[in-house]
């Protein structure tokens, strides 16, 4: 008798179910196209290690943020123009490169000191 196993769910799948995005919006946080993201979703491919520097980078800068905003809203959050980042979405900001801009926000937030 054999047992089917299921596949387990990958990493980047949790990662995105966790702060409820779609494909489309997670494609734009961890840069891949959907086609990629579906397999990587699906354990049909594994990440390349550029990827997998990039996902581990996004699950730490995910799990800062859950601490300083509510994780219900981080996926509002991420789509809402902020005036911290002179009106860009945060998600912008991410793509832009420029994260370094949301790591200064977490820190200033748990500090203390105004942003």
């Amino acid at each position: 008798m054999s047992t089917a196993t299921a596949n387990p769910i990958s990493p980047i799948k949790k990662l995105r179910r966790d702060i409820h995005v779609t494909r489309s919006t997670f494609c734009r946080l961890l840069p891949v196209s959907e086609r990629l993201l579906a397999d990587l979703e699906t354990n049909k491919r594994t990440p390349s290690p550029a990827v997998k520097r990039e996902f581990n980078e996004l699950s730490r800068l995910i799990a800062a943020l859950k601490k300083t905003i509510d994780p219900d809203y981080l996926a509002e959050w991420l789509s809402t123009p902020n005036k911290a980042f002179g009106d860009l979405k945060p998600i912008e900001v991410i793509e832009r490169g420029e994260v370094d801009r949301l790591w200064h926000m977490i820190y200033s937030i748990e500090s203390g000191q105004p942003v």
